[in-house]
């Protein structure tokens, strides 16, 4: 009985090892017909990504001494994203950063919010040329 029980656990055993190894013995090659114009488009896309602003963080809204000290108050607590100043009438905005990606902006939000509570994440509106 014993021996029966060894027989059938050595055949399991090599019919596994068997079935491992054609499973990974599977080899092909796959070829891609792609049209040249696509590299081209992708070069493009690229290239506007990099010069698009992206999205920024709004840390303040409101008159220009406000807008002043928010900068002078930004610049000496945060070294790593550019600041920018703006005017739309009536207010002075504080902008910071240039992230490329929403997920880039949400992790600076939650640093710049430990300082400035009312900051938010805004995408600009594309301008037409």
């Amino acid at each position: 009985m014993k021996k029966l029980a060894v027989v059938k656990l050595v055949f399991y055993l090599v019919l596994t090892g068997v079935c491992i190894h054609s499973s990974y013995a599977q080899d092909g090659e796959v070829i891609v017909n792609q049209n040249h114009q696509i590299d081209e488009l992708i070069r493009l896309k690229k290239e506007i990504n990099r010069t698009e602003k992206q999205f920024e963080i709004q840390i303040f809204s409101g008159p220009r001494s406000g807008a002043e000290k928010a900068r002078t108050e930004f610049k000496l607590g945060f070294t790593d994203w550019p600041v920018t100043m703006s005017y739309e009438t009536p207010n002075y905005k504080i902008r910071v950063g240039d992230f490329n990606t929403q997920l880039e902006a949400d992790r600076a939000l939650l640093e710049v919010k430990k300082k400035f509570k009312s900051a938010f994440i805004l995408k600009p509106s594309k301008k037409k040329s």
